[in-house]
């Protein structure tokens, strides 16, 4: 296993920064004057955001428009701290004001349609945008009929995923506040591909942390579609240390694969046996969003299938997917990763605007995991291009170590602080 000393971690976040300038560099300038392409970018988080500012930073007069659907930016990474009660919704919230301020135009929008060859998109309401270019970042959406009863369930509000950071998130923290001491709180952590690798098992330890100060008779039950995940060893190291036996987690060949729910009863149904749980928090299978899926950007597989060099789909010229949509080989769906994607687009398009070469990408990754207030865990990756799929730069990642010390697992805290703050203002100032 290739540990990832504190130092090279910090030299990865130089490596980001370097990398976007270097494509910056190669993808060059458009001189002042008439717009010389229209760019629309569809979806404001980590990849929509950062790809709209990066087109007009180093696009110049490239004509740049994001739609995004909500009014502000509410972070899905760092989500997590609002349940475990020591981060705020305000804390991980952005505005889209600073993307104006350089020259980025903002439509609040909801877009319904996709015409491909017109190459037009039509908003809620019947208005239309024209593209030369367009960039899609629009997320995830469920297979919730993946799970007996599951839609159901979603529909009643009595059971919550919780995965897309915002008004569900602040309904997930109500209900573990009106639960009652003993209670059980159940996750169910997707299978593979999904949103987020560690998230389901940083939103264990959170909780835990929230009940073990408020409810300590209570439980945290993992319940698994999958038989290993993302930092294992670190998450059942940490779990243990800061919370005992507060947290249990049940792999798909233990029985924690589960087939259906009984809303009314509150029952997950498993291979094995059945699951009794006070709160549920069920994140359902994923596919890229409905959006990409209508517009027939998505092959048999229910993601985005892209040349991993420009991100542009393989379907469908002249349109641009990143982030959690998109299928991007050894990268993760993450925020880290659909910034890095993002400015490889970026630079793409700004080069063949400028009827340039698309230049030699590079890729970064940090998935920061915070365990309790002063104990943090990550995992990074540096990618590179060959034979056409993104694969790891051997030896240039991996993981926290190992039964570290007390300093250790608190700078890593602050590392992962540092690295919202850091991300969010590279998206928006």
């Amino acid at each position: 296993m290739n540990h990832l000393n504190l130092g090279r971690r910090q030299w990865l976040g130089a490596g980001a920064a370097l990398a976007a300038t270097s494509l910056a560099g190669c993808a060059g300038m458009s001189a002042s004057g008439p717009s010389i392409g229209r760019v629309v970018v569809v979806g404001g988080g980590y990849g929509g955001a950062t790809a709209a500012r990066y087109l007009k930073l180093w696009g110049g007069n490239v004509d740049v428009t994001l739609v995004e659907r909500n009014a502000d930016f509410v972070s899905c990474p760092i989500s997590n701290l609002v349940l475990g009660g020591y981060k705020q919704m305000s804390d991980i919230t952005r505005g889209y004001g600073a993307l104006k301020s350089v020259g980025v135009k903002v439509v609040q929008g909801d877009v319904t349609a996709i015409d491909v060859a017109g190459k037009k998109l039509r908003l809620a309401g019947g208005s239309e945008l024209s593209y030369d270019r367009l960039v899609l970042s629009p997320g995830i959406d469920f297979m919730a009929d993946q799970v007996g009863g599951l839609q159901m369930a979603l529909d009643s509000g009595r059971v919550l995923h919780a995965w897309k950071a915002g008004p569900q998130t602040l309904l997930l923290k109500k209900q573990l506040s009106a639960m009652r001491n003993g209670g059980v709180c159940i996750i169910v952590a997707p299978p593979n591909p999904f949103r987020c690798p560690p998230g389901p098992y940083e939103r264990a330890a959170q909780i835990a942390f929230y009940l073990k100060r408020h409810k300590p008779k209570s439980k945290v039950l993992v319940l698994d579609a999958k038989d290993a995940f993302s930092k294992q060893g670190l998450f059942v190291e940490g779990w243990k240390r800061n919370y005992g036996d507060m947290i249990e987690w049940v792999s798909a060949a233990a029985g924690g694969a589960v087939e259906a729910i009984d809303v009314k009863k509150r029952v997950l149904t498993g291979t094995v046996e059945e699951y009794k749980g006070d709160v549920i928090n069920l994140i359902p299978a994923q596919k890229a969003a409905e959006l990409a899926q209508v517009a027939g950007l998505a092959d048999a597989s229910g993601w985005c299938p892209v040349d991993q060099k420009t991100f542009e789909s393989t379907l469908h010229k002249d349109i641009f997917v990143i982030g959690d949509s998109g299928i991007a080989g050894a990268m993760p769906k993450s925020g880290y990763a659909a910034n890095s994607q993002a400015k490889v687009a970026a630079a793409a398009i700004v080069a063949a605007v400028n009827g340039q070469p698309a230049p030699e990408p590079s890729y970064v990754n940090t998935c920061y995991s915070i365990i309790a207030p002063d104990y943090g865990i990550s995992v990074a990756g540096v990618y590179q291009l060959k034979d056409g799929k993104i694969v790891d730069v051997p030896g240039a990642g991996g993981l926290s170590p190992a039964n570290a010390d007390a300093r250790t697992r608190a700078i890593e805290v602050q590392f992962a602080l540092g690295w919202f703050r850091n991300i969010t203002a590279d998206m928006f100032t």
